[in-house]
């Protein structure tokens, strides 16, 4: 891992960019290191595809759409050290790094679906190892053209469903960090402010990593949206008062029944939605819905190390001897969803219908920015 640039997370009107967190840097694999945010931007590239899969498993990257675009960037990576006198031999070593990469997180869908897209060109690509090697990056570099673009219609699909005056509650981070760019959930915020809409936003701290107080409220006040950070027992009272119209999160799986794996903490928060009438909404890319899970009982929930509980900036805040678990996900029910935001529209109940009919036209993703530095 190498660290191209820093700088201390803060930006003037003069020097602000639209984040761009994955992309392809002369060869190698470059990301937002999200670890460290807020404190300061910093860029790393990975040359080796080794330690792709390590930023994924260690969360450097994180976020479904972010994970499966980096993976299929570390794969392409990883393509060009293969040496193989066949297809076959080629294909073989390819798989151990395929393999490689799904073991890295076990929830998010839309790395099993980027390392099968992957897979699939191999197969269908013909010519020289050399033509395959550079089919795979420019397969990688169309998934990131793919991934903003798909944020971009979901952005404007859903901004259509929040008020021209109201606030927004979120979950977790489902934002230009969580994306190659621009964003699922804040991709929808962000284009009803485009819209001229009046949007604030409240935005749960997220325990127990603080994803929600380190990256969402760090995106949205770097765009000059209106942002509050409230702690997750707080969602309830809020609701209670009138003072939130409406939810939106994102996903990294979604069953085939709309059951929907997101940030622990997301089944409460709607829940509580249900209850004081509250629309909850789940924006994600049609790659997040896992047809081959019927419900949400059968989806992986990742079970991350228990240090991210106990410990807090390094000191230990829980007593010792104490046992804890850390679930990274729970489960949202597709009874309580009100309705999908996707790249193809909104989606709305009965979901085990709905879901695979709005499967069967594929959107036309049209050509968008490509995060490209170099070849």
């Amino acid at each position: 891992m190498v660290v191209v640039s820093d700088s201390d997370g803060k930006s003037t009107e003069g020097d602000w960019q639209p984040l761009q967190t994955v992309a392809w840097s002369y060869g190698k694999v470059r990301l937002i290191d999200q670890t460290i945010l807020p404190d300061r931007i910093e860029f790393v590239e990975f040359s080796q595809w080794r330690d792709v899969v390590e930023a994924i498993r260690n969360m450097i990257v994180r976020g479904a759409p972010a994970i499966g675009c980096t993976a299929a960037l570390g794969m392409a990576l990883g393509a060009r050290s293969i040496i193989a006198d066949s297809k076959h031999a080629f294909r073989a070593r390819f798989i151990e790094i395929a393999e490689a990469f799904r073991g890295s997180r076990p929830t998010a869908v839309n790395l099993f679906w980027a390392v099968d897209r992957m897979i699939d060109l191999v197969d269908s690509t013909d010519g020289s190892i050399i033509d395959i090697k550079d089919a795979l990056i420019d397969e990688a570099l169309k998934m990131l053209d793919e991934d903003i673009e798909t944020n971009r219609r979901m952005g404007a699909f859903g901004a259509a469903l929040l008020p021209d005056n109201g606030a927004v509650l979120t979950h977790c981070n489902a934002g230009a960090l969580a994306t190659v760019g621009y964003g699922t959930a804040l991709g929808v915020i962000r284009a009803a402010v485009e819209a001229g809409k009046e949007i604030r936003v409240f935005a749960d701290e997220t325990r127990p990593r603080l994803q929600g107080m380190k990256l969402t409220a760090w995106e949205l006040a770097r765009d000059g949206i209106d942002v509050t950070v409230i702690a997750d027992n707080m969602a309830g009272m809020l609701m209670r008062r009138h003072r939130i119209d409406c939810v939106v999160v994102g996903a990294d799986r979604i069953a085939a029944n709309g059951d929907t794996a997101n940030k622990i903490g997301t089944y409460s928060v709607a829940i509580l939605a249900r209850h004081h009438g509250i629309p909850f909404y789940v924006a994600a890319p049609f790659s997040t819905i896992d047809f081959d899970i019927e419900c949400g009982d059968d989806i992986p929930i990742e079970e991350r190390s228990s240090e991210e509980m106990t410990h807090m900036n390094g000191g230990r805040i829980m007593p010792e001897g104490v046992k804890c678990i850390n679930p990274a996900f729970d489960v949202t029910p597709g009874s309580l969803v009100t309705a999908f935001i996707t790249e193809k529209g909104v989606i709305e109940p009965p979901y085990l219908r709905t879901l695979r009919d709005a499967a069967q036209d594929k959107p036309d993703i049209s050509s968008g920015p490509r995060l490209t530095i170099g070849r």
